[in-house]
């Protein structure tokens, strides 16, 4: 589907949708949990849909009233699946946290995916699970098998591929008997994304202990522990509010609500960067590591800046669910932007304003959005072919982005 975005700047009041990472970690804690919790403010989407049907496979009982869930906790079911197939769709995050849970369960699981997913590495486990117990049958694609069940002891990851495979090695080591250690062989990068994990796993019970055991961060994990039935409220998403608060920067006016002012979200970065480029829109160089997510929102921002700007240390931007810097480049310079894009940058030059045209989203729901807060301020419609894509994580944003005075016209 297409969407035809007329500009206009936008205005009014906006509530931004529950934190996807957050819904994420908070369904899967529940569902490892013995006892019955309720995670409420969940908004829907492909990814957490791709979640919850992933921990029901392997056994959790999810029933859905509204935006309120309540997860019947695996081990508090009569019985466990002993097999289970898992469709992550084109969740990374889905595909990431499962697989190491699944074999800690002991659940031989089939694996499957579309889109870009199925490219997408998981190479960490792969190696790191070879002495652990645990077989894999994968040719680099999807579908892939794991058999066996995960044993604790010592795990070495890259810092600075993708937090997502710590996090999902912090969910499921505690299932295991023995002790364990994640010790970091790089720096760590979306360090916030492992913080916001080791909070929700405190708030179920789970203990981690972050360790100096040299140049770089270890986590400490004890064996036999107990996830606790937890309720929950999940947060408003600053990455997504970011699309709002960049139209701002623009000439918007927008108010966005149902977000937490202590939230320990990277994405909330987004609110300093906004704020060191001032009323002068002064230009900016940002290193991206913890905050990947805003990349495509980022680039926008900085094409009215009053000098170039700089998005910097994106290489992992390469393998989401397009190339993202290729992307997010090619969709505003299509529209009249100058972006140039590096193995592991952006460079981004000044412009008045986007002259209009077509945009392919390359089925990424972040180009899609990026695209609609560009054409805000462009001379002519923007077109953004595959705006659907937004259903991964937003699918309401056509709707908010109306209410806001905007004006969009869909056709196949």
């Amino acid at each position: 589907m297409n969407a035809k975005i007329i500009p206009t700047r936008l205005q009014g009041i906006v509530n931004a949708p529950s934190s996807k990472s957050l819904s994420h970690r908070y369904l899967i804690a529940a569902a490892l949990s013995d006892g019955v919790s309720v995670i409420r403010n969940v908004t829907d989407s492909k990814d957490i849909s791709a979640t919850v049907d992933a921990m029901t496979a392997l056994g959790a009982e999810i029933s859905k009233n509204g935006s309120e869930l309540t997860v019947k906790g695996i081990f508090s079911c009569e019985s466990r699946p002993v097999s289970a197939d898992i469709d992550c769709c084109e969740s990374g995050s889905t595909l990431r946290f499962i697989i190491p849970i699944a074999a800690a369960l002991g659940t031989a699981s089939t694996f499957r995916g579309r889109g870009k997913l199925p490219e997408r590495p998981i190479t960490p486990y792969v190696r790191e699970f070879a002495g652990k117990d645990v077989t894999f049958d994968y040719n680099n694609t999807m579908p892939f098998s794991v058999s066996g069940r995960l044993s604790g002891g010592e795990y070495n990851l890259e810092g600075d591929i993708s937090s997502q495979f710590i996090t999902g090695l912090l969910f499921a080591l505690p299932l295991c008997e023995e002790d364990s250690i994640i010790r970091l062989t790089s720096p760590l990068q979306s360090a916030p994304y492992v913080n916001m994990t080791i909070d929700v796993l405190q708030h179920f019970g789970i203990e981690i202990r972050e360790l100096s055991l040299g140049d770089h961060p270890a986590f400490l994990i004890k064996g036999n522990q107990k996830y606790i039935a937890s309720d929950a409220v999940v947060e408003g998403d600053y990455s997504q509010a970011a699309f709002y608060y960049v139209a701002n920067a623009m000439g918007s006016v927008i108010t966005v609500n149902n977000l937490n002012e202590d939230s320990i979200q990277g994405d909330k970065e987004i609110m300093n960067i906004i704020r060191s480029c001032g009323m002068a829109m002064n230009p900016f160089t940002v290193d991206v590591g913890d905050i990947p997510d805003l990349v495509p929102i980022l680039t926008v921002l900085g094409s009215f800046t009053n000098g170039v700007s700089r998005i910097v240390n994106a290489a992992r931007l390469r393998i989401k669910e397009s190339d993202r810097l290729t992307a997010i480049a090619d969709a505003l310079n299509n529209i009249g932007g100058q972006v140039e894009a590096g193995e592991d940058s952006l460079t981004i030059y000044p412009i008045k304003h986007f002259t209009g045209g077509t945009v392919d989203a390359c089925n990424d729901h972040r180009i899609v959005m990026a695209a609609a807060i560009a054409a805000t301020r462009s001379l002519n419609p923007v077109t953004i072919i595959g705006c659907e894509a937004v259903n991964k994580s937003y699918p309401s944003f056509f709707d908010d982005f109306r209410s806001l005075g905007g004006e969009v016209i869909f056709s196949e």
